[in-house]
């Protein structure tokens, strides 16, 4: 993957990231924190919360490596 296709994938990504952010109110980097320390292990009860939260994380994650990435490249 090129640099630029990196930069606009993580682009697309911020602003799905954003989506999730804006329907919950917590940054990203707080809600992935919370959720990998079990601060939000109540919230799997609720069917909409536990996939809402499955695919905030997946594209969180996703934007990590993708980070990760592109740090390598330069």
């Amino acid at each position: 993957m090129e640099i630029y296709e990196l930069v606009i994938d993580m682009k697309l990504l911020e602003r799905r990231l954003t989506l999730w952010e804006e329907k919950y109110g917590v940054l990203s980097e707080d809600f992935y924190a919370a959720l990998m320390s079990g601060k939000l292990a109540r919230y799997d009860e609720y069917e909409e919360t536990r996939a809402d939260f499955s695919r905030w994380k997946g594209i969180y994650e996703t934007w990590q490596r993708r980070e990760e990435t592109c740090c390598q490249m330069k």
